[in-house]
Protein backbone atom coordinates (compact mmCIF):
# COMPACT_ATOMS: atom_id res chain seq x y z
CA UNK A 1 0.00 0.00 0.00
CA UNK A 2 1.79 3.06 -0.92
CA UNK A 3 0.44 5.65 1.07
CA UNK A 4 1.73 8.33 3.35
CA UNK A 5 0.54 9.75 6.89
CA UNK A 6 -1.75 12.89 5.89
CA UNK A 7 0.01 14.99 8.55
CA UNK A 8 2.79 15.48 11.25
CA UNK A 9 1.90 13.80 14.77
CA UNK A 10 1.47 16.57 17.58
CA UNK A 11 3.92 16.82 20.47
CA UNK A 12 0.16 17.09 22.54
CA UNK A 13 -1.46 13.91 21.00
CA UNK A 14 1.24 12.11 21.72
CA UNK A 15 1.46 12.97 25.45
CA UNK A 16 -2.42 12.88 25.48
CA UNK A 17 -2.45 9.33 24.72
CA UNK A 18 0.29 8.61 27.45
CA UNK A 19 -1.81 10.87 30.45
CA UNK A 20 -5.60 10.05 29.03
CA UNK A 21 -4.78 6.44 27.45
CA UNK A 22 -7.19 7.69 24.59
CA UNK A 23 -6.30 10.06 21.82
CA UNK A 24 -8.16 10.71 18.72
CA UNK A 25 -6.54 11.40 15.28
CA UNK A 26 -8.25 13.16 13.25
CA UNK A 27 -7.96 13.34 9.38
CA UNK A 28 -4.62 11.41 9.56
CA UNK A 29 -5.00 8.94 7.33
CA UNK A 30 -5.98 8.61 3.52
CA UNK A 31 -9.92 7.79 3.77
CA UNK A 32 -9.54 6.13 0.24
CA UNK A 33 -7.75 3.93 2.93
CA UNK A 34 -10.78 2.85 4.87
CA UNK A 35 -13.13 2.81 1.59
CA UNK A 36 -11.49 -0.08 -0.04
CA UNK A 37 -11.82 -2.02 2.86
CA UNK A 38 -16.12 -1.97 2.79
CA UNK A 39 -16.52 -4.96 0.30
CA UNK A 40 -14.16 -7.02 2.56
CA UNK A 41 -15.93 -6.65 5.83
CA UNK A 42 -18.85 -7.19 3.85
CA UNK A 43 -17.41 -10.82 2.24
CA UNK A 44 -17.10 -11.69 5.90
CA UNK A 45 -20.52 -11.40 6.69
CA UNK A 46 -22.52 -14.46 6.97
CA UNK A 47 -19.00 -16.61 6.92
CA UNK A 48 -17.38 -18.41 9.24
CA UNK A 49 -14.89 -15.53 10.02
CA UNK A 50 -17.41 -13.37 12.35
CA UNK A 51 -19.32 -14.34 15.45
CA UNK A 52 -22.76 -12.81 15.87
CA UNK A 53 -22.67 -11.13 18.82
CA UNK A 54 -26.73 -10.54 18.91
CA UNK A 55 -27.16 -14.11 18.63
CA UNK A 56 -24.67 -14.58 21.49
CA UNK A 57 -26.46 -12.18 23.01
CA UNK A 58 -29.81 -13.67 22.68
CA UNK A 59 -28.53 -17.04 24.17
CA UNK A 60 -27.07 -15.15 27.32
CA UNK A 61 -30.64 -13.44 28.02
CA UNK A 62 -32.49 -16.87 27.35
CA UNK A 63 -30.20 -18.48 30.11
CA UNK A 64 -31.63 -15.10 32.77
CA UNK A 65 -28.14 -13.76 32.67
CA UNK A 66 -27.55 -10.16 32.15
CA UNK A 67 -27.13 -8.83 28.75
CA UNK A 68 -26.10 -5.07 27.81
CA UNK A 69 -28.83 -3.75 25.44
CA UNK A 70 -30.98 -0.55 24.02
CA UNK A 71 -34.89 -0.58 23.19
CA UNK A 72 -35.67 -2.31 19.63
CA UNK A 73 -35.98 0.34 17.29
CA UNK A 74 -39.42 0.70 15.06
CA UNK A 75 -37.42 -0.13 12.08
CA UNK A 76 -36.44 -3.39 13.24
CA UNK A 77 -33.82 -4.90 14.92
CA UNK A 78 -29.62 -5.27 13.52
CA UNK A 79 -26.97 -7.12 14.15
CA UNK A 80 -23.83 -7.02 15.65
CA UNK A 81 -21.12 -8.60 14.10
CA UNK A 82 -17.37 -8.91 15.02
CA UNK A 83 -14.44 -10.91 14.15
CA UNK A 84 -10.97 -11.40 15.00
CA UNK A 85 -7.39 -12.01 12.38
CA UNK A 86 -8.88 -12.04 9.35
CA UNK A 87 -4.61 -10.99 8.23
CA UNK A 88 -4.03 -14.43 8.52
CA UNK A 89 -6.20 -15.23 5.51
CA UNK A 90 -7.24 -12.60 3.86
CA UNK A 91 -4.61 -10.18 1.44
CA UNK A 92 -6.68 -7.48 1.93
CA UNK A 93 -6.85 -7.40 5.92
CA UNK A 94 -2.89 -8.18 5.78
CA UNK A 95 -2.31 -5.21 3.68
CA UNK A 96 -4.29 -2.94 5.90
CA UNK A 97 -2.95 -4.04 9.36
CA UNK A 98 0.77 -4.86 8.36
CA UNK A 99 1.07 -2.57 5.30
CA UNK A 100 0.04 0.33 5.23
CA UNK A 101 0.48 3.56 7.83
CA UNK A 102 -1.41 2.65 10.85
CA UNK A 103 1.47 0.76 11.69
CA UNK A 104 3.68 3.67 11.50
CA UNK A 105 0.96 5.58 13.52
CA UNK A 106 0.76 3.55 16.46
CA UNK A 107 4.88 3.28 16.53
CA UNK A 108 5.16 7.19 16.75
CA UNK A 109 2.32 7.50 19.37
CA UNK A 110 3.83 4.59 21.67
CA UNK A 111 7.42 5.78 21.29
CA UNK A 112 8.24 2.95 20.07
CA UNK A 113 11.21 1.15 18.33
CA UNK A 114 9.26 -1.55 16.75
CA UNK A 115 5.37 -2.55 16.72
CA UNK A 116 4.12 -5.63 16.36
CA UNK A 117 0.73 -6.80 14.94
CA UNK A 118 -1.65 -8.78 18.09
CA UNK A 119 -4.34 -8.59 15.91
CA UNK A 120 -6.99 -7.56 13.64
CA UNK A 121 -10.94 -7.23 14.63
CA UNK A 122 -14.00 -6.28 12.34
CA UNK A 123 -16.53 -4.80 14.62
CA UNK A 124 -19.70 -4.55 12.56
CA UNK A 125 -23.31 -2.81 14.18
CA UNK A 126 -25.80 -2.59 11.58
CA UNK A 127 -28.67 -0.09 11.86
CA UNK A 128 -30.74 -0.79 14.90
CA UNK A 129 -28.41 -3.14 16.81
CA UNK A 130 -29.13 -2.72 20.56
CA UNK A 131 -26.81 -4.12 21.87
CA UNK A 132 -24.15 -2.27 23.70
CA UNK A 133 -20.05 -3.02 23.93
CA UNK A 134 -20.37 -3.73 27.59
CA UNK A 135 -17.29 -2.03 29.25
CA UNK A 136 -14.09 -3.85 29.19
CA UNK A 137 -10.52 -3.48 29.04
CA UNK A 138 -8.32 -4.95 26.02
CA UNK A 139 -5.75 -6.11 28.29
CA UNK A 140 -6.98 -9.02 29.74
CA UNK A 141 -8.13 -10.80 26.59
CA UNK A 142 -4.33 -10.89 25.40
CA UNK A 143 -1.29 -13.20 26.83
CA UNK A 144 0.90 -10.01 26.69
CA UNK A 145 2.46 -7.64 28.92
CA UNK A 146 3.39 -4.13 28.51
CA UNK A 147 2.82 -0.44 28.80
CA UNK A 148 3.25 0.20 24.80
CA UNK A 149 0.06 -1.85 23.73
CA UNK A 150 -2.60 -0.27 22.14
CA UNK A 151 -5.94 -0.04 20.27
CA UNK A 152 -6.50 1.61 16.88
CA UNK A 153 -9.91 1.80 16.25
CA UNK A 154 -10.52 2.80 12.23
CA UNK A 155 -13.71 3.51 11.21
CA UNK A 156 -15.53 2.90 8.02
CA UNK A 157 -18.69 4.92 8.35
CA UNK A 158 -19.50 8.46 9.73
CA UNK A 159 -19.62 7.62 13.96
CA UNK A 160 -22.11 9.34 16.18
CA UNK A 161 -23.10 9.08 19.74
CA UNK A 162 -26.50 7.47 18.30
CA UNK A 163 -24.78 5.11 16.19
CA UNK A 164 -22.30 3.73 18.84
CA UNK A 165 -19.16 5.67 19.39
CA UNK A 166 -16.75 4.08 21.69
CA UNK A 167 -16.87 5.93 25.30
CA UNK A 168 -13.49 6.03 26.90
CA UNK A 169 -13.04 6.66 30.82
CA UNK A 170 -10.10 8.58 30.92
CA UNK A 171 -7.12 8.03 32.83
CA UNK A 172 -8.07 4.73 33.65
CA UNK A 173 -4.85 2.76 32.39
CA UNK A 174 -2.98 4.51 35.16
CA UNK A 175 -5.40 2.44 37.64
CA UNK A 176 -3.83 -0.36 39.46
CA UNK A 177 -5.96 -3.33 38.87
CA UNK A 178 -6.45 -4.98 35.51
CA UNK A 179 -9.90 -6.67 35.01
CA UNK A 180 -11.41 -9.82 33.33
CA UNK A 181 -12.41 -10.26 30.32
CA UNK A 182 -16.44 -10.27 29.68
CA UNK A 183 -18.23 -11.51 27.31
CA UNK A 184 -18.59 -8.53 25.27
CA UNK A 185 -22.48 -7.87 25.22
CA UNK A 186 -22.89 -8.68 28.98
CA UNK A 187 -21.01 -7.55 31.44
CA UNK A 188 -20.87 -11.45 32.71
CA UNK A 189 -16.96 -12.15 33.13
CA UNK A 190 -15.44 -15.14 30.89
CA UNK A 191 -15.48 -18.06 33.44
CA UNK A 192 -11.45 -18.66 34.63
CA UNK A 193 -10.07 -15.42 34.37
CA UNK A 194 -7.92 -13.85 36.80
CA UNK A 195 -8.84 -9.96 37.71
CA UNK A 196 -11.26 -7.46 39.23
CA UNK A 197 -14.71 -6.94 37.90
CA UNK A 198 -14.67 -3.68 36.01
CA UNK A 199 -16.02 -0.90 38.10
CA UNK A 200 -19.39 0.55 37.12
CA UNK A 201 -17.83 3.44 35.60
CA UNK A 202 -21.16 5.79 34.82
CA UNK A 203 -22.02 5.54 38.46
CA UNK A 204 -18.27 6.91 38.90
CA UNK A 205 -18.54 9.54 36.47
CA UNK A 206 -22.03 10.98 37.87
CA UNK A 207 -20.21 10.91 41.35
CA UNK A 208 -17.42 12.75 39.35
CA UNK A 209 -14.81 10.04 40.44
CA UNK A 210 -14.00 9.73 36.43
CA UNK A 211 -14.48 10.96 33.38
CA UNK A 212 -15.82 9.27 30.11
CA UNK A 213 -15.29 10.66 26.59
CA UNK A 214 -16.62 9.98 23.44
CA UNK A 215 -15.93 11.13 19.57
CA UNK A 216 -17.80 11.60 16.30
CA UNK A 217 -15.37 10.54 13.81
CA UNK A 218 -15.04 10.20 10.17
CA UNK A 219 -12.98 7.31 7.85
CA UNK A 220 -9.71 8.88 8.13
CA UNK A 221 -9.86 9.66 11.71
CA UNK A 222 -8.63 7.03 13.97
CA UNK A 223 -8.80 6.90 17.95
CA UNK A 224 -6.10 5.23 19.40
CA UNK A 225 -6.67 4.12 23.36
CA UNK A 226 -4.30 2.09 25.35
CA UNK A 227 -4.98 -1.94 25.92
CA UNK A 228 -5.85 -0.85 29.99
CA UNK A 229 -8.07 2.03 28.99
CA UNK A 230 -11.79 1.15 30.34
CA UNK A 231 -14.03 1.29 26.96
CA UNK A 232 -17.59 0.77 26.00
CA UNK A 233 -19.80 1.49 22.97
CA UNK A 234 -23.61 1.95 22.79
CA UNK A 235 -25.90 0.41 20.75
CA UNK A 236 -26.49 1.49 16.88
CA UNK A 237 -29.85 3.79 17.18
CA UNK A 238 -29.69 5.09 13.83
CA UNK A 239 -30.25 4.23 10.26
CA UNK A 240 -26.65 3.90 8.97
CA UNK A 241 -24.44 1.11 9.68
CA UNK A 242 -21.48 1.11 11.90
CA UNK A 243 -18.33 -0.94 10.71
CA UNK A 244 -15.08 -0.76 11.96
CA UNK A 245 -11.47 -2.10 11.64
CA UNK A 246 -9.81 -2.40 15.39
CA UNK A 247 -5.85 -2.92 15.02
CA UNK A 248 -4.42 -4.12 18.38
CA UNK A 249 -0.57 -2.96 17.95
CA UNK A 250 2.31 -3.64 20.62
CA UNK A 251 5.56 -2.46 21.29
CA UNK A 252 9.35 -2.73 22.01
CA UNK A 253 8.45 -3.54 25.96
CA UNK A 254 5.64 -6.36 24.65
CA UNK A 255 6.66 -9.72 26.36
CA UNK A 256 4.42 -13.02 26.66
CA UNK A 257 2.19 -13.64 29.81
CA UNK A 258 -0.04 -16.60 30.09
CA UNK A 259 -3.66 -15.01 31.25
CA UNK A 260 -5.58 -18.67 32.60
CA UNK A 261 -9.12 -18.07 30.54
CA UNK A 262 -8.42 -16.14 28.30
CA UNK A 263 -8.92 -17.62 24.64
CA UNK A 264 -5.13 -18.17 23.19
CA UNK A 265 -4.18 -18.17 19.63
CA UNK A 266 -3.67 -21.23 17.59
CA UNK A 267 -1.10 -19.57 15.45
CA UNK A 268 1.13 -18.20 18.36
CA UNK A 269 3.20 -21.73 19.04
CA UNK A 270 6.19 -20.03 19.87
CA UNK A 271 4.90 -18.15 23.24
CA UNK A 272 7.69 -18.28 25.85
CA UNK A 273 6.64 -16.84 28.93
CA UNK A 274 8.32 -13.23 29.50
CA UNK A 275 9.88 -13.53 26.54
CA UNK A 276 9.52 -11.10 23.42
CA UNK A 277 6.84 -11.68 21.23
CA UNK A 278 8.12 -13.58 18.32
CA UNK A 279 7.78 -12.31 14.89
CA UNK A 280 6.06 -15.38 13.59
CA UNK A 281 3.20 -15.23 15.98
CA UNK A 282 3.27 -11.45 15.89
CA UNK A 283 5.33 -10.15 13.13
CA UNK A 284 7.14 -7.05 13.03
CA UNK A 285 5.29 -4.49 11.00
CA UNK A 286 7.08 -1.10 11.49
CA UNK A 287 10.34 -0.50 12.80
CA UNK A 288 11.94 3.12 13.29
CA UNK A 289 14.62 4.22 10.97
Amino acid sequence: MAQKILRELTADEIETFWRDGIVCLRAIVDPQLLHDMSEPVAALVGTSGVADLSAMGDAIAASGQDVQRGDVPASGRGRFFAGVDHWLEHQEFRDFSCNSVLPAIAGQVMKSSRIHLWEDSVLFKEPGTIERTAWHQDLGYFHCEGDKVCTMWCPLDSVTTQSGSVRFVVGSHLWPDLYQPNLFVSSMVIPGTEGSVVPDVESMAQRGECQIVTFDTEPGDVTIHHARTIHGAGPNTSNRSRRAISLRYCGDDAVYLTRPGSPAKAHHVNVVQGAELHNDDCPIVWRRD
